[in-house]
């Protein structure tokens, strides 16, 4: 056992899967020990939020301290993000019209952008073609360039609680900084939210576990169906193996994933919990397993110390287990990795198309891609919503099939170095 893990450590392809397979596993675990708030919670009051850290802007103006930074473009970076791309085309559009070359003009460089419009933006100039709406959104624009120019800071002000008037309580100027670290309310959303205004790293950190879970049970339900098979099939032949054949050719002539479609529809959305997902993948999972498992049966049923333990008394089942069945654990082993990569995949499948596990407790990677394809997340470019589910199936479908060519070269002769 010891010189065979060596073997399998040797192998570069296994300790890569096995490494990024560990880190997923780890993180899978340790997250939700760290942020343990339900994965479906709604967090955001609207959909897709993009990636980043929010702070709260009450805290925020309301800080214990405040920090008086001189930074340069500090202006120009406040302006630029005011600055939509709708807004620099008009500009840009207006100054041409107005006369300005249109490779002198930079929609990019807001600080030469804004001098150009200040320079040759006049509300009163009438520019033939151009319609009323069109003349009243350029005032709007440049009432609101001006507002992004003004030194002066904000003026924080409150109702008098006798009078009801407003009276002025403070006054935040352009040059005012808080340090993040004495905000009271701040909250780092790395990927955002969905649809539904989750947090979509935790309902991915989640949902990669639930995969995990379903792929690992779907994975020994088949391997244990089709090694038991393939065993007594394989090694007693006769009617048996004939019955047993004539049962795995069914289900080869049926697609395993019509198949998985129907008894899935058949259960019913509130009945779908991820381990009925995961029985009824495995129940439909087993075929080639069985079938390869038969094949190495047969070649080692009459070799001699097979032979050697019939004439020795022995039972059938000692035979199996003890003479056959170690001889072609390394495949069995293999076919178990590659039965876990193929239910996390059909589960994800089966999520796409509405017929996953239900999702009023925990999601699943599928069930992800279902809501972020629903809203039409790929269409809006929220990328985030769907992206990283990507990833994430992609890492652990790709770890796993490395860990599995590895173990091949290790135990298949014909591919040993």
């Amino acid at each position: 056992m010891k010189h065979t893990l060596q073997q399998v450590f040797r192998s570069g392809k296994f300790v890569v899967g096995f490494i990024i397979f560990c880190i997923l596993l780890l993180i899978v675990l340790i997250y939700p020990l760290i942020v343990t708030d339900p994965p479906l919670t709604i967090i955001a009051q609207g959909t897709f939020f993009p990636p980043g850290i929010y702070v709260n802007t009450y805290d925020s103006v309301n800080s214990p301290s405040t920090y008086i930074l001189n930074l340069e473009n500090a202006g120009v970076k406040r302006i630029a993000s005011k600055l939509s791309d709708e807004d620099r085309l008009a500009m840009q559009e207006f100054l041409i019209v107005a006369g300005v070359p249109a490779e002198d003009i930079d929609i990019t460089n807001t600080p030469q952008l804004l001098e150009q419009w200040n320079s040759n933006y006049d509300p009163s100039k009438n520019i033939s073609g151009m319609t009323l709406a069109r003349s009243r959104y350029f005032q709007r624009l440049n009432t609101s360039l001006k507002g992004l120019l003004k030194p002066e800071g904000e003026i924080l002000a409150a109702i008098n609680a006798d009078s009801g008037d407003l009276e002025q309580i403070g006054l935040v100027n352009q040059n005012d900084y808080v340090n993040v670290g004495e905000v009271a309310n701040v909250r780092l959303l790395a990927l955002g939210t969905d649809n539904f205004g989750r947090d979509m790293l935790t309902e991915l950190v989640r949902a990669a576990g639930v995969s995990l879970l379903i792929g690992l049970v779907a994975g020994l339900v088949a391997t244990l169906i089709g090694l038991v098979l393939g065993l007594v099939s394989g090694y007693i032949g006769g009617i048996v193996d004939d019955l047993i054949m004539f049962v795995t050719n069914l289900f080869i002539v049926i697609p395993s994933f019509v198949l998985l479609i129907l008894i899935s529809f058949s259960i019913g959305q509130n009945k779908r919990g991820a381990f009925t997902i995961a029985l009824v993948i495995g129940l439909t999972s087993w075929v080639w397993t069985a079938r390869a498992v038969r094949s190495q049966v047969i070649s080692l049923r009459n070799r001699d110390h097979v032979n050697l333990s019939k004439l020795s008394g022995h039972s059938i089942f000692h035979i199996i287990l003890n003479d056959i069945l170690p001889y072609i654990a390394s495949y069995v082993i293999m076919a178990f990795i590659l039965q876990i990569s193929s239910a996390i995949l059909v589960e994800a499948s089966l999520s796409i198309i509405g017929l996953g596990p239900r999702t009023t407790e925990v999601p699943t990677l599928g069930l992800l891609m279902n809501w972020a394809m629903i809203y039409q997340a790929h269409i809006i470019g929220k990328w985030w919503a769907y992206f990283p589910v990507l990833v994430v199936i992609a890492l652990i479908t790709f770890s796993m099939n490395l860990m599995n060519t590895g173990l091949d070269q290790v135990f298949n002769p014909a591919l040993r170095e």
